[in-house]
């Protein structure tokens, strides 16, 4: 489902108030192109080459594919997108496609099917990168938006980093002892914090109409007037949700839309995903470590159902859409949208949690240097924030470069999640970035915040 800009310059469209990149030279796109490219492969090795064959060919959930599927497909993705369409060079292997196409097979039948086994995944994927490297030394803007701003490049390294969140979430699934392993996220000091932020009423740019890499759910840019509301400072963490399950939040029917009640009475569910309790706490399991539920820690592992709960326990509800986004890019002094909270420079390690540094959400409260204008923390990164919207086009959307990346998914079946995680890559995650997904899903690594509208006061 999930490009960062360098844009060391920027401009303001008067008419919209939003933020223009400064475009790049083509070494510099090349250059860009080039680490994107490589930083998700390597990313993709560590994945994979972390567990034995017998790991990689295994299917871990019904809900996921086999890892060795990942592989392949982002290898097949690359050299029809890269190979077969910028360079316009023979198909290498044509006869794979249909194994790797997403929606010719199900999830949980990609194991039965006759797929490439884990060297020759490795070669084939290895193969294509190389031939794609010479294709960037070579390829020239020629007026196809394919590769205006090297989208087409932005596009592929994307594609890559969201199966390596696809597999990471497979990392979570599987039993037996941990194949992975990162250092904890920093500490930051602890200071006292506002529960919400008023976030003031009137228009603000929603969307992007000049992000280079940015897909096409993002676009265009386009004028949404947002009533003033509040959103919490940080995302509902582990204690708040704890406090929600011992007041009898997953047993009171009146907390639950009907559809969330019957999911969590059909399946037992009692608590996120991943938890359980014994001899009285609260304990969890993060990539084959089992520890106590971090009650500072944002909430992760839970449906759009359970967020919903929680929120009207707590007498307040989702944020839509519209307002994540104006809570996430809007300064109120200049009337900008900005690229991020923090405002337009790339995402560093003192932003926000992303990339895969830490294989769990920081604190609540971190990263002050991420924050907003008006002061609302961990907005990207983290843990995906669940919103009250469907997933539907914006006014003017124009399928690119396919219509089987956001279209066919529009509509009521899907809910918004913002922000991204601290699985994903700051090249998938920007403050315009659109993730979507079905309201029961909680093997993603998803949490929330609430709001409330400010006409209650």
């Amino acid at each position: 489902m999930t490009s960062t800009a360098d844009t060391n310059t920027t401009t303001t469209d008067t008419a919209t108030g939003a933020a223009t990149g400064g475009r790049l030279g083509p070494e510099a796109l090349r250059e860009r192109a080039l680490e994107a490219l490589t930083t998700a492969r390597e990313r993709t090795a560590l994945l994979t080459d972390s567990v034995d064959d017998g790991e990689l060919t295994a299917q871990h959930s019904p809900l996921m594919s086999p890892l060795v599927w990942d592989l392949a497909h982002i290898g097949n993705q690359e050299e029809q997108w890269l190979w077969r369409e910028v360079a316009g060079r023979d198909a290498l292997r044509p006869e794979i496609d249909p194994l790797y196409d997403a929606f010719a097979h199900p999830r949980s039948e990609r194991p039965s099917l006759p797929l490439l086994g884990p060297s020759e995944a490795r070669a084939y994927a290895a193969d294509v990168r190389t031939r794609v490297l010479d294709v960037l030394t070579e390829v020239r803007p020629d007026g196809r938006p394919l590769l205006d701003e090297g989208f087409a490049f932005g596009m592929i390294a994307q594609h890559e980093q969201q199966h390596d969140e696809t597999m990471l979430i497979t990392h979570q699934l599987r039993k037996g002892p941990a194949a992975l392993d990162a250092p904890p996220p920093p500490v930051h000091p602890a200071t006292p914090l506002p529960a919400e932020v008023l976030i003031p009423g009137g228009p603000f740019t929603m969307g992007t109409s000049d992000e280079p890499w940015a897909l096409d759910n993002e676009r265009p840019a386009h004028v949404r007037t947002v009533p003033a509301f509040h959103i919490d400072t940080v995302p509902v963490t582990n204690g708040a949700y704890l406090a929600f399950m011992a007041d009898g939040g997953y047993t009171e029917r009146r907390w639950w839309q009907p559809e969330g009640w019957a999911q969590i009475r059909e399946h037992g569910i009692v608590a996120p995903l991943f938890w359980r309790q014994e001899n009285g706490q609260w304990l969890r399991r993060r990539f084959g470590v089992t520890e106590p539920v971090p009650e500072d820690e944002p909430v992760v592992h839970v449906s759009w159902y359970e967020a919903d709960a929680y929120a009207r326990w707590v007498g307040r509800r989702l944020p839509t859409e519209a307002e994540w986004e104006k809570a996430a890019r809007h300064d109120p002094v200049t009337g900008r949208s900005h690229r991020y909270p923090w405002g337009d420079a790339d995402p560093g390690p003192d932003h926000a949690n992303l990339g895969q540094r830490h294989l769990r959400p920081a604190r609540a409260g971190s990263y002050p240097a991420g924050a907003s204008p008006l002061g609302v923390r961990q907005l990207i990164g983290d843990v995906w924030e669940w919103t009250a919207s469907d997933f539907l086009p914006y006014p003017g959307f124009r399928a690119f470069p396919y219509k089987e990346y956001s279209e066919v998914f529009f509509g009521p079946d899907h809910k918004v999640l913002r922000g991204g995680s601290f699985a994903v890559d700051a090249v998938a995650c920007r403050g315009t970035f659109r993730n979507w997904d079905y309201p029961v899903r909680r093997q993603i690594f998803a949490g929330f915040r609430t709001a409330r509208s400010a006409e209650l006061d």
